[in-house]
């Protein structure tokens, strides 16, 4: 069990808290918005221009976010870096942005422990 919780440090646990709020959170949304049958893509483009305004900031924010993701994981050699933006597609990017950055502070915490014992 403690193998489970190495190099969990409090802001890798953060960044895990909020992923888990980013993904309850907009898949309260999206699920709201399944059972009305609603036109999800329409609804982010045609409902004014404060929703496209906030639709652009995110859609921007989740580009550059992404990026950044393939980036740093290949820098820090993480493994499969691509697929938190792959899983962002089918989750949410409010959820795997977080995920991703908690599992980089880990990955950083591990390495940490590692150069220090050796």
């Amino acid at each position: 069990m403690s193998e489970l919780r190495r190099h969990w440090t409090p802001t890798a646990v953060l960044f895990l808290v909020l992923a888990v709020a980013g993904l309850v959170g907009t898949w309260t949304f999206n699920v709201l918005a399944i059972v009305q049958m609603s036109d999800f893509l329409g609804d982010l483009v045609t409902s004014g221009p404060a929703v496209s305004s906030i639709t652009v900031d995110l859609l921007v924010v989740a580009i550059a976010g992404s990026a950044f993701i393939i980036i740093e994981a290949r820098r820090l050699g993480m493994r499969f870096g691509w697929a938190y933006v792959v899983l962002s597609g089918i989750t949410a990017f409010a959820f795997t942005f977080p995920l991703f950055l908690a599992m980089r502070q880990r990955h950083l915490t591990a390495r940490r422990e590692a150069t220090a014992g050796a």
